[in-house]
Protein backbone atom coordinates (compact mmCIF):
# COMPACT_ATOMS: atom_id res chain seq x y z
CA UNK A 1 0.00 0.00 0.00
CA UNK A 2 1.57 3.34 -1.15
CA UNK A 3 0.20 6.47 0.85
CA UNK A 4 1.18 9.96 0.40
CA UNK A 5 -0.05 12.52 2.35
CA UNK A 6 -0.07 16.67 1.45
CA UNK A 7 0.91 18.60 4.75
CA UNK A 8 0.81 21.36 3.37
CA UNK A 9 -3.00 20.57 2.36
CA UNK A 10 -6.50 21.56 3.62
CA UNK A 11 -7.15 18.33 3.94
CA UNK A 12 -6.72 16.69 7.69
CA UNK A 13 -4.01 13.81 7.42
CA UNK A 14 -6.74 11.71 8.47
CA UNK A 15 -8.76 12.30 5.66
CA UNK A 16 -6.15 11.91 2.95
CA UNK A 17 -5.64 8.72 4.83
CA UNK A 18 -8.32 7.24 4.91
CA UNK A 19 -9.66 8.27 1.09
CA UNK A 20 -6.61 6.50 -0.25
CA UNK A 21 -7.45 3.72 1.37
CA UNK A 22 -10.71 3.80 0.38
CA UNK A 23 -9.13 4.41 -3.18
CA UNK A 24 -7.17 1.32 -2.80
CA UNK A 25 -10.28 -0.90 -1.43
CA UNK A 26 -12.47 0.18 -4.65
CA UNK A 27 -9.91 -0.59 -6.98
CA UNK A 28 -9.25 -3.85 -6.02
CA UNK A 29 -5.51 -2.76 -4.62
CA UNK A 30 -7.18 -4.03 -1.18
CA UNK A 31 -9.21 -7.13 -1.58
CA UNK A 32 -11.11 -9.06 0.83
CA UNK A 33 -9.73 -10.33 4.05
CA UNK A 34 -6.43 -8.24 3.54
CA UNK A 35 -4.53 -6.54 6.55
CA UNK A 36 -3.83 -3.10 6.67
CA UNK A 37 -0.46 -2.26 8.70
CA UNK A 38 -0.86 -1.51 12.54
CA UNK A 39 -1.55 1.43 13.89
CA UNK A 40 1.83 1.89 14.85
CA UNK A 41 3.89 0.25 12.06
CA UNK A 42 1.54 3.09 9.56
CA UNK A 43 2.32 5.76 11.75
CA UNK A 44 6.36 5.37 12.05
CA UNK A 45 5.96 4.89 8.07
CA UNK A 46 4.37 8.18 7.63
CA UNK A 47 5.64 9.60 10.20
CA UNK A 48 2.61 10.82 11.55
CA UNK A 49 0.85 10.39 14.76
CA UNK A 50 -0.91 6.67 15.94
CA UNK A 51 -3.70 9.04 16.74
CA UNK A 52 -4.55 10.03 13.43
CA UNK A 53 -4.12 6.50 11.79
CA UNK A 54 -6.44 5.44 14.44
CA UNK A 55 -8.75 7.83 13.53
CA UNK A 56 -8.82 6.84 9.82
CA UNK A 57 -8.87 3.17 10.81
CA UNK A 58 -11.72 4.07 13.01
CA UNK A 59 -13.28 5.80 9.80
CA UNK A 60 -13.08 3.24 7.40
CA UNK A 61 -14.74 0.85 10.31
CA UNK A 62 -17.59 3.41 10.40
CA UNK A 63 -18.25 3.56 6.61
CA UNK A 64 -18.17 -0.34 6.29
CA UNK A 65 -14.26 -1.07 4.36
CA UNK A 66 -12.70 -2.35 7.06
CA UNK A 67 -13.28 -4.59 10.14
CA UNK A 68 -10.69 -4.41 13.11
CA UNK A 69 -10.42 -7.19 15.73
CA UNK A 70 -8.95 -6.44 18.33
CA UNK A 71 -5.61 -8.22 19.49
CA UNK A 72 -5.15 -9.31 15.48
CA UNK A 73 -5.62 -6.13 13.61
CA UNK A 74 -7.51 -4.24 10.51
CA UNK A 75 -9.10 -6.06 8.25
CA UNK A 76 -10.34 -5.02 4.25
CA UNK A 77 -13.92 -6.04 4.92
CA UNK A 78 -16.15 -8.66 3.26
CA UNK A 79 -17.30 -6.54 0.05
CA UNK A 80 -20.99 -6.12 -0.90
CA UNK A 81 -20.88 -5.80 -4.37
CA UNK A 82 -23.97 -3.49 -4.32
CA UNK A 83 -21.60 -1.40 -2.16
CA UNK A 84 -18.86 -1.48 -4.05
CA UNK A 85 -20.66 -0.31 -6.96
CA UNK A 86 -22.12 2.33 -5.29
CA UNK A 87 -18.77 3.67 -4.05
CA UNK A 88 -17.25 3.85 -7.17
CA UNK A 89 -20.57 5.33 -8.48
CA UNK A 90 -19.57 7.98 -5.71
CA UNK A 91 -15.83 8.47 -6.59
CA UNK A 92 -16.65 9.39 -10.71
CA UNK A 93 -19.48 11.63 -9.32
CA UNK A 94 -16.71 13.45 -7.12
CA UNK A 95 -14.74 13.87 -10.17
CA UNK A 96 -17.62 15.30 -12.50
CA UNK A 97 -18.73 17.24 -9.84
CA UNK A 98 -15.54 19.23 -9.67
CA UNK A 99 -14.79 19.07 -13.34
CA UNK A 100 -18.23 21.09 -13.51
CA UNK A 101 -17.64 23.19 -10.68
CA UNK A 102 -13.86 24.17 -12.49
CA UNK A 103 -15.82 24.44 -16.08
CA UNK A 104 -18.32 26.73 -14.36
CA UNK A 105 -15.70 29.04 -12.65
CA UNK A 106 -14.45 30.15 -16.56
CA UNK A 107 -17.85 30.76 -17.97
CA UNK A 108 -19.09 27.61 -19.33
CA UNK A 109 -22.96 27.05 -19.64
CA UNK A 110 -24.38 23.36 -19.09
CA UNK A 111 -24.86 23.35 -22.96
CA UNK A 112 -21.08 23.85 -23.36
CA UNK A 113 -20.04 21.14 -20.51
CA UNK A 114 -22.60 18.66 -21.84
CA UNK A 115 -20.56 19.22 -25.39
CA UNK A 116 -17.36 18.19 -23.87
CA UNK A 117 -18.43 15.29 -22.03
CA UNK A 118 -19.96 14.15 -25.83
CA UNK A 119 -16.25 14.53 -27.18
CA UNK A 120 -14.68 12.87 -24.29
CA UNK A 121 -16.37 9.91 -24.57
CA UNK A 122 -16.47 9.87 -28.62
CA UNK A 123 -12.89 9.48 -28.09
CA UNK A 124 -12.96 7.02 -25.49
CA UNK A 125 -15.45 5.37 -28.22
CA UNK A 126 -13.19 5.52 -30.84
CA UNK A 127 -10.34 3.23 -28.68
CA UNK A 128 -12.50 0.92 -27.77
Amino acid sequence: MHILLNNSSMVPIYEQLTDQIKREIISGGLRENDSLPSVRTLSAELRISALTVKKAYDRLEEEGFVVTVHGKGTYVAATDRQLAMEARKKAVEDVFAAAVEKARAVGFSKDDILDIVALVLEDYDGQS
